[in-house]
């Protein structure tokens, strides 16, 4: 039997900060994208075809503000700019990987769950 972790609840859950840094509908897969190689703009744009170039810039900016990918920017004519995993981008992989395997287990619940809600409404 799996011994219970006594847990404080009067302590803030951290959950939703996290959330906040990791979560939103790209970042994800951005990162997930980030984690073999580096990549410039347009590749990521080929890879999320569904991302606008404006939600795209917006979720790089904030994940590279977070720390959790770096923007190297060459002095080259014309301009290269490419985007890789930090470390700390790096540490969150086995959460995105948690998370994905997660959602294959119960994706299908929850969406039987959400479509007779609906119906319900």
């Amino acid at each position: 039997m799996a011994k219970r972790v006594k847990r404080d609840v009067n302590a803030p859950c951290l959950v939703g900060e996290a959330v906040e840094v990791v979560g939103g509908r790209w970042k994800g897969d951005i990162l997930w994208y980030l984690q073999a190689e580096p990549k410039r703009f347009m590749e990521l744009r080929r890879l999320l075809p569904h991302i606008t170039p404006k939600v795209l810039t917006q979720e790089l900016r904030e994940l590279e503000r977070d720390g959790l990918v770096h923007r190297e920017q060459y002095a080259e004519i014309p301009p290269r700019v490419e985007y890789s995993m930090t470390a700390v981008g790096r540490s969150a992989l086995p959460l995105l990987e948690q998370l994905s395997e997660w959602w294959k287990k119960n994706r299908a619940s929850v969406r039987r769950s959400a479509a007779m809600s609906e119906v319900d409404a």
